[in-house]
């Protein structure tokens, strides 16, 4: 079985600004894009354990901090990183073309 993936644009390098994640909503899912020593990655942006946003979470040592309960994700993989959370983030294909970050939805 086959699985379509479509290319969708959902931010631009630029507004990363002083952040290292920000948030954004793609076909329905909300997905947080992390700048990482010169890489671009996504997550899903609701933690696993308390459904807060990563994205308003802060980025330590490559990885999230949930903002709720502190749990963390290690952000190249989303391997929950111990208590609380005990569940990975769902990770999403990024690509660059130019500036203009893509990420890869499965259909």
């Amino acid at each position: 079985m086959t699985t379509d993936v479509s290319w969708r644009p959902v931010a631009d390098l630029a507004e990363f600004g002083d952040r290292d994640v920000i948030g954004r909503e793609v076909d329905g899912l909300a997905i947080a894009l992390y700048r990482l020593d010169g890489a671009v990655y996504a997550t899903a942006d609701h933690c696993t354990h308390g459904s807060a946003r990563l994205s308003a979470g802060e980025v330590v040592e490559g990885y999230v901090e949930c903002p709720l309960h502190f749990g963390l994700f290690e952000i190249r993989t989303g391997k929950a990183a111990g208590a609380p959370v005990g569940r990975d983030l769902r990770t999403f294909p990024v690509r660059l073309d130019g500036t203009r970050i893509e990420v890869a939805i499965a259909g």
